[in-house]
């Protein structure tokens, strides 16, 4: 499962050069086959041949100008697109769009990729002409993919060769039903091609923000969610939910803070299955009187990458009317700050593996 995250808020810094020049620019694109993995034993059908496809993508690397390029070893930033045949005529084709990040170890021969985007999909479930693929509920999803690639550059001129492993997740997070998802596990071999035949020199340096021990007191933040989903009963209906949430951060240091707060849940889906379960499953013990709201508090930590940070969160409800999926339920996403105090959200709240929403957020810090 993942997340299967859109990563609109990095956009806005990819269009943007100072009049130093401060980054180079590259492309690669990779080839991969490999194999679907049976997270779920529903699917078994689904899987038969070995996917194969391309990514291929654009990249701005980064030189320590800005203190948190220095601080996270140099990333590279970019967009890249993928298309994959599932081997499958009943899951089809899926062409997909990501925002990405690449992360560097062990000298800067391996290299991370983490990406987070969009997915189309040529064949999603209908319950006449294509009932069995439970996998992808709606045409548009979302989707992951983390690459880890042994990487050399310039090997003749500007091209290199990395080689790898590469995880591809799709995913509508129960936007409509149904949604097992599908993880490809694959190996991929690709070039790279440098667009600036020089390199730039890398600063080591640290700057006077990295110099300086920072702390920061306690802050505030109020958020709230929304956005429409769907209960594992097919042709339930899709309903908008909406969810407050009220925490408190601090600040250990400059990468990350730490979080406790709670949430207030208002998931009208549930009116709907609590009201089925009542009729369809009377072994259930469900009347159908009951509250679908919850009420959970959570532990959390956020992670900051330039205006951008990435947010995982560890929640039990404490309120619990109705069972649905556990008490149990974790967040991870994304945030963009458009202001010190202001920032939009994009998160994935699921019950361990089984995802129950793509929360659209809004909130302040104070």
């Amino acid at each position: 499962m993942k997340l299967f995250f859109t990563c609109i808020f990095c956009a806005v810094s990819y269009v943007s050069f100072s009049q130093e020049k401060e980054h180079t620019l590259y492309l690669d694109i990779n080839y991969f086959k490999g194999n679907i993995a049976l997270h779920n034993n529903d699917i078994l059908h689904l899987i038969q041949g070995h996917p194969e496809g391309f990514i291929l993508s654009w990249s701005k690397k980064t030189y320590g100008f800005n203190a948190w390029e220095q601080r996270f070893n140099y990333p590279d930033y970019g967009v890249s697109f993928a298309y994959q045949n599932l081997k499958n005529d009943v899951l089809g084709n899926v062409s997909s769009l990501y925002a990405h990040y690449n992360f560097y170890f062990l000298k800067r021969n391996l290299m991370m990729r983490i990406g987070q985007g969009l997915a189309i999909t040529t064949n999603p479930y209908n319950k006449e002409e294509n009932f069995r693929n439970i996998a992808f509920g709606s045409k548009l999803m979302s989707s992951t993919y983390v690459m880890l690639n042994y990487k050399k550059e310039r090997i003749i001129n500007n091209l290199g060769l990395q080689a790898g492993l590469s995880l591809i997740h799709y995913s509508n997070a129960n936007v409509k039903a149904p949604n097992t998802s599908i993880n490809a596990l694959t190996l991929n071999l690709g070039v790279t091609y440098n667009l600036d035949d020089e390199e730039l020199e890398y600063k080591t340096a640290p700057t006077d923000s990295i110099k300086k021990k920072f702390t920061e007191p306690i802050k505030y933040n109020l958020a709230f969610r929304s956005g429409i989903n769907e209960s594992d009963v097919v042709g339930s209906g899709q309903f908008p939910f909406y969810i407050f949430s009220a925490y408190a951060d601090k600040r250990i240091n400059v990468k990350s803070a730490f979080q406790f707060g709670t949430d207030v849940l208002f998931s009208n889906f549930l009116k709907e299955l609590i009201a089925y379960q009542s009729v369809a499953f009377p072994e259930n013990n469900v009347i159908g009187n009951e509250d679908y709201k919850r009420v959970g508090v959570f532990a959390g930590h956020e992670l900051f990458i330039n205006k951008t940070s990435l947010i995982t969160q560890l929640g039990y409800y404490v309120y619990y009317p109705f069972d649905f999926e556990g008490r149990t339920y974790f967040r991870v996403g994304l945030k963009r700050y458009f202001t010190n105090k202001w920032f939009g959200a994009l998160t994935l709240k699921s019950h361990g593996a089984k995802a129950e929403a793509v929360e659209f957020g809004i909130g302040i810090r104070l």
